[in-house]
């Protein structure tokens, strides 16, 4: 078995276990911190944490996580070219800071009525919100950079230190008696701060001087991706925002949507470590011109979806309403039927993902932006038709997981690329695909 075990190691890409590892301390974070929060605030205030935390995922994410996607590319392919990620650092802090900084500002120009309508008035919790924007840029800046240099011990370092102090700080809030929306939000603010400041000094002794990076490179594909994770991440969040909406008084429902969520994404966290070695291997075989690989890769990763799916989405159906009163102290408020649209959506929403990676391998990323809308504008309609709130909100994650998946298989069917040509990079040389899947390495 040991035997086995290290041959597995050996055979994923190089930093795959100390990244696995960092989210798995981050993932288990989300479960403790709210749980604890459950256990120690009273319902309006687990609710206001709920939708904080809610719009934190979905924004947050949305906003900056394309940041490190796009540094993580750019780094690596000068990393090939032998060029120090130096001045992409520099001009890259400037550009997040300029975003962090619109953001912070509309914040502060819409605090009083975003208080008002999601907060219960409560001015604090938008700070709060600042905070962890801030939080969050800061952390994907750097996480950009330490995986286009392959630093991938101290990227997963900073995971599990932010998820760890999310942890310690959740329960010294509830041990210090502190009942309070506030402190169990600040953590959302402090936590990932205090990491990028651990992990900070092996980032700056890693990057080195080279050419400068023009700001169009930098920013060319950024707005695209940006609309599309925002538009991903409203599917996978709108049912605790929704019902913030339709039935704003509701605390127990909002509450326990957002318990419920977080217990069907489980596979999520799974699916996350396989993401980047998918991206790789698709890029790979798409660069060599090989459609047979490129199909037979996406079975493959289609069946371990699926299996992902059932393993998770099985318990999720049949104990999610017991497992949310035990393990987030919900009250009863949903059924087996809408823990079983939330893991179906959860399943379709991966499928989307993979399918997504397909689309940024040829490019097209205009294409998975139009998938992901019309997969919005499903999820919209549902949500907004007449019936009971926690059906509308559960169904409307399931389909509008599901047309973003058809709109993609409809795309990908229609316009799969012929064979597609190494890039040369000299006479009678072909430049790999890069392992990170950031596509050619000259691009």
């Amino acid at each position: 078995m040991k035997s086995l075990l290290s041959r597995l190691t050996a055979a994923l890409p190089p930093g795959t276990v100390a990244v696995a590892g960092g989210t798995v301390v981050l993932g288990a974070a989300s479960y403790v911190h709210l749980g604890v929060a459950g256990y120690s605030l009273s319902t309006e205030a687990v609710a206001n944490v709920s939708v904080l935390w809610t719009i934190v995922m979905a924004l947050g994410l949305g906003i900056f996580f394309p940041i490190e996607q796009e540094l993580t590319r750019i780094v690596a392919a000068r990393v090939v070219l032998g060029q120090g990620a130096a001045p992409v650092l520099r001009r890259a802090t400037l550009l997040t800071s300029g975003i962090l900084g619109t953001t912070l500002l509309l914040l502060a120009l819409g605090a009083g009525p975003i208080a008002d309508l999601l907060f219960h008035g409560d001015r604090g919790l938008v700070a709060a919100l600042g905070g962890a924007f801030t939080g969050m840029a800061v952390c994907y800046l750097t996480r950009g950079v330490l995986a286009g240099l392959g630093r991938f011990g101290a990227y997963g370092t900073q995971l599990a230190v932010d998820g760890g102090l999310r942890i310690a700080l959740a329960f010294g809030c509830a041990v210090s008696g502190l009942h309070s929306a506030l402190a169990f939000s600040l953590v959302l603010a402090v936590a990932p701060v205090v990491a990028t400041l651990i992990t900070l000094p092996a980032l700056l002794r890693a990057v080195e001087p080279g050419e400068e990076i023009a700001w169009r490179e930098l920013t060319g594909g950024l707005g695209l991706l940006i609309c599309s994770t925002l538009l991903s991440q409203v599917v996978v969040n709108a049912a605790v925002m929704s019902t913030k909406l339709l039935a704003p008084t509701d605390s127990v429902l909002i509450a326990a949507l957002l318990n419920a969520l977080v217990l069907a994404r489980v596979p999520l966290f799974v699916f996350g470590s396989l993401q980047a070695s998918l991206l790789g291997g698709l890029t790979a075989a798409y660069t060599a011109g090989d459609r047979a690989a490129f199909s037979a890769m996406l079975r493959r990763i289609g069946v371990v979806v699926g299996a992902l799916g059932l393993l998770g989405g099985v318990p999720a159906t049949v104990l999610g309403p017991w497992l949310i009163e035990v393990l987030f102290h919900a009250q009863p408020a949903l059924g087996c039927l809408d823990f079983f649209l939330l893991s179906a959506g959860t399943v379709a929403y991966m499928f989307a993902m993979v399918l997504g990676q397909a689309l940024m391998v040829f490019k097209r990323h205009n294409l998975q932006l139009l998938c992901w809308a019309i997969g919005t504008v499903v999820l919209i309609g549902i949500t907004f038709a007449p019936g009971d709130v926690a059906l509308r909100v559960t169904l409307a994650y399931a389909l509008g997981s599901l047309a973003t998946v058809l709109g993609m298989l409809a795309v990908l069917r229609l316009r799969f690329p012929g064979a597609a040509p190494g890039v040369t990079a000299g006479p009678g040389h072909k430049v790999a695909a890069s392992p990170l899947g950031a596509g050619a390495v000259g691009e």
